[in-house]
């Protein structure tokens, strides 16, 4: 995995910056009910689409929440006095105290299937009756766009997607979640190139391809092999689900 304290400064122009963030902002929102109250946003990162939600709904009251300090000092930056350094896993926050709670790019970087499975529990329990969760699924497939890159890759070896549809949406009824929605958005600016997918893989972006490994340079060459080396192949599509927590007697 990617140390995200050093990869803080650098996190958002590499990953499609602002019009990325809108993308995702929007989307989530149209699954977040018009009169939520509090939001938490966990595994916030930079801030740059926390930042967005709060904008979006003056109403809203948002607070992030992220594991590494270099990630969280640049989302105080952008959401002051709302943020706080917390392991999704273990979230320092009551019962019942958030009107939705969203994890957005944050399972399918887990080790374990029980480290997704004790994120969604802490996403559902800080969730009050009534509330939705809103998360990413799927992200590494959303990266196989079909592109003469996806077709050099395509015998790489693959960590198991932590953050698959199916098991997420078993995690969720195990906390009693419905689903309750789901979206898609494009992940502009994120459509790969060779060159620069050759690089991430000389960096250690793809987690079973360590950096100076023999397999890992031969698909570096592979890909530099390729035509139109800096031409951007096209963009990634994320989705989203949704699920509802169910009221009971105890809400308000």
């Amino acid at each position: 995995m990617l140390d995200y304290d050093k990869e803080a400064d650098a996190y958002d122009v590499t990953r499609g910056g602002e019009p990325r963030a809108a993308a995702a902002a929007d989307a989530v929102l149209g699954l977040v009910p018009a009169a939520t109250g509090r939001l938490l946003d966990v595994a916030c990162g930079t801030g740059i689409v926390t930042r967005r939600l709060a904008a979006a709904r003056p109403a809203l009251r948002v607070t992030g929440a992220d594991l590494t300090y270099g990630m969280a000092r640049m989302a105080v930056a952008r959401v002051p006095g709302a943020v706080v350094l917390a392991d999704s896993r273990r979230l320092p926050f009551p019962d019942r105290a958030f009107d939705a709670v969203t994890s957005v790019w944050l399972l399918h970087l887990l080790d374990e299937p029980d480290d997704v499975r004790a994120a969604v529990a802490e996403c559902a329990r800080v969730l009050r009756p009534g509330g939705v969760y809103v998360t990413t699924v799927d992200k590494a497939a959303a990266h196989d766009v079909g592109s003469d890159i996806d077709v050099v890759l395509a015998p790489r070896p693959r960590r198991p997607a932590r953050d698959a549809a199916a098991h997420v949406e078993s995690y969720a009824a195990g906390q009693g979640l419905r689903p309750a929605g789901r979206a898609r958005f494009p992940g502009l600016g994120q459509g790969r190139s060779p060159r620069r997918t050759a690089a991430d893989l000389r960096r250690g972006w793809f987690t079973q391809l360590p950096p100076g490994e023999p397999l890992t340079e031969r698909f570096a060459v592979s890909l530099r092999a390729l035509p139109d080396q800096d031409r951007p192949r096209p963009d990634p599509v994320f989705t989203l689900r949704a699920f509802r927590k169910p009221a009971d007697e105890r809400t308000p």
